[in-house]
């Protein structure tokens, strides 16, 4: 083995299908197919959890849980979980889009009837596995506090955990013992989501081994106010006696914003994380390294030095940087779970602190393309890659490459043609920055999707500080054809990437 491969950049929310949203069934089995007949060894994926309002899989209401929406209604028919006239009332979804909120209404119903169906008639054999995934001890963390939450964020109407009855915001005993007994059939029907959840994403992992593919996961650092981990273990962020934020995490004004990205999500007390042993955190990457084969670890710069900004404040501008918890908190990871399979999102603002930690703990960090260009002599141009890195065209947070293209100032498409060997404007960018990225010593290439198929700006995943219309674009299945992925793989194959 030559010890390089390549990889596909494609959320499961994108996927095609016929119910809204992409999801874990037939569609995401094919997409695998090609991919393994493109002779790509890794497919990479955002975050898996179930997203708040926005629809950012960055800001879940879990970092342990699986989003609900990716379950497939076609694997729970072929369970026997579902049956066919059961999805007979599909709407006529948009195409290209996901319509999140209509998805999420009419899958909700899917799911609630699979539910009526498992009481009614699950095998015993069936049961006995629902009942060993609840008292398995990789859920005993997270799967209670999450089924508990969740019926509770239902039955206040979606409200933040804050402003729900005092004795709940603030966890007391004998409040959860009673919510417990009222909404029971409600946290049974939460579990079996989580259930159905793992069962179909452990299918969908062995189809992936099947086709020599690998599952490469993201791990954002923060998590959203509005989670169960913040309301299930409030100390350990900054907030203050009303369980709202003292100050909030963003990143300062950069490339893709003037005044700075203002995310919102409360910061941790890590003074308190490392009091506890760093649990929380050892139990959140355990959890996450059962569901992929590695991690690239999002903002790894605010393990060095995180960017802390007022909570009343604006705009993200006015921050200042904080020490991180730095080497020690990946220590406690690898005391407790050993080698660590994660690359660390090492783009932004990066100081020499933060490339001394990543050398440090020997990770990969990432090169992108898309940023190659911007100066003379950027530490994305190709000559200047590391084995040890990870090398894209764009990320989920840049333009496709041709939307890229069309927006090039003069100065960056001069570098871009000398790079290229070029003198003017070339035909099929997206396939020359492809080829740069496969050509390049980085040990590991990833492509999204969207610039293997040459897409424009109309396919772009996600605009960063943009608060609205973001992370909805799918894929057709007729765009993903057999010479798609027998020229991807002939570069592949030129270039030693190719999967064996």
């Amino acid at each position: 083995m030559s010890g390089r491969d390549a990889g596909i950049l494609l959320h499961p929310t994108s996927l095609p299908g016929r119910f809204g949203i992409g999801d874990l069934g037939p569609e995401a089995e094919r997409f695998l197919t090609w991919a393994g007949d493109a002779g790509q060894t890794w497919w990479q994926i955002l975050p898996l959890g179930p997203p708040e309002r926005g629809n950012s899989p960055y800001t879940a209401l879990s970092a342990f849980a699986g989003n609900p929406l990716l379950i497939s209604p076609d694997l729970l028919i072929r369970d026997g979980l579902l049956e066919a006239g059961d999805i007979a009332d599909t709407p006529a979804f948009p195409s290209g889009r996901v319509d999140f909120d209509l998805t999420a209404s009419w899958k909700e119903r899917c799911l609630r009837r699979s539910w009526e169906l498992f009481e009614r008639r699950a095998t015993p054999s069936l049961r006995d596995r629902l009942q060993e995934f609840v008292e398995a001890s990789a859920q005993r963390s997270w799967l209670d506090d999450w089924a508990l939450y969740s019926a509770l964020r239902i039955r206040h109407q979606q409200i933040g955990w804050w402003d729900w009855p005092p004795a709940l915001a603030r966890r007391d005993e004998d409040a959860l013992a009673t919510a417990r007994r009222e909404l029971a059939p409600e946290i049974a029907f939460q579990r079996y989501l989580q259930f159905l959840f793992r069962r179909q994403w452990s299918r969908l992992r062995r189809v992936a081994r099947e086709h020599g593919l690998r599952i490469f996961g993201d791990l954002p650092i923060y998590v959203a106010l509005d989670s169960v981990d913040v309301w299930t273990h409030r100390r350990l962020f900054d907030l203050d006696e009303d369980g709202r934020p003292r100050a909030v995490a963003g990143v300062p004004p950069d490339d893709y914003s003037e005044t700075g990205q203002l995310w919102g999500n409360p910061l941790y007390r890590w003074d308190r994380v490392a009091a506890d042993g760093y649990s929380w955190w050892i139990e959140r990457l355990r959890a996450n390294l059962e569901l992929c084969d590695r991690l690239r670890i999002d903002h790894f710069r605010g393990f060095a030095a995180y960017w802390r900004v007022p909570a009343d404040a604006e705009t993200a501008a006015g921050g200042e940087w904080v020490e991180g918890p730095g080497k020690a908190l990946f220590d406690a990871l690898r005391g407790a779970l050993g080698d660590l399979p994660l690359v660390a999102e090492d783009l932004g603002v990066i100081t020499p602190d933060v490339e001394a930690l990543r050398r440090d703990l020997d990770l990969s960090g990432m090169k992108v393309l898309h940023f190659a260009f911007g100066d003379d002599d950027s530490e994305h141009l190709p000559h200047h890659h590391e084995t040890a890195s990870v090398v894209y065209t764009g990320t989920h947070d840049n333009d496709t490459t041709v939307g890229w293209y069309r927006e090039l100032d003069d100065e960056a498409r001069r570098r871009l043609y000398n790079c290229l060997k070029t003198e003017g404007d070339v035909e099929e960018i997206h396939w020359q920055l492809i080829r740069l990225a496969y050509e390049s010593v980085a040990a590991t290439a990833i492509v999204p999707v969207q610039d293997v198929l040459g897409l424009g700006r109309e396919a772009r995943m996600n605009i960063p500080a943009v608060a609205e219309g973001n992370w909805a674009w799918r894929l057709r299945r007729s765009q993903l054809s057999p010479e798609l992925a027998r020229r991807l793989r002939a570069l592949a194959e030129a270039t030693a990437r190719c999967a064996p």
